[in-house]
């Protein structure tokens, strides 16, 4: 009985990740065991920096509303504290987003925090 090979699938597997090595350079993008590496090294990177993503949004955050505060002569964790004190429930998101949009709306959250 001859061996089965199965080819219709291990092609499929083939084109799916050669597709994926579209745009890479040179044999990356074309001969199958060097695509297979650089695209599960690409998968790996890619995982590892959406989560740094996520801490740079933060520092970004952060940094727009101590420009802001220090506007209205307040440091961020004088800010930050004043607020935690008052049990104000605003994330450092939405507060960057005051800060940079809607500087009157800041003021009036900057004075009820310091106040």
């Amino acid at each position: 009985m001859p061996r089965s090979q199965n080819k219709v699938a291990s092609h499929r597997r083939r084109k799916k990740l050669l597709a994926q090595a579209k745009g890479y350079w040179g044999g990356r993008s074309k001969v199958h065991t060097i695509a297979k590496h650089h695209v599960e090294k690409a998968g790996t990177h890619a995982y590892r920096h959406r989560r740094t993503k996520k801490r740079e949004i933060r520092g970004l955050w952060i940094t727009r509303i101590n420009a802001g505060a220090r506007l209205h002569g307040v440091s961020y964790s004088k800010l930050v504290a004043g607020l935690a004190k008052k049990k104000v429930e605003l994330n450092r998101k939405v507060l960057a987003d005051l800060a940079v949009n809607h500087p009157q709306a800041f003021a009036e959250v900057v004075k009820f925090a310091t106040a």
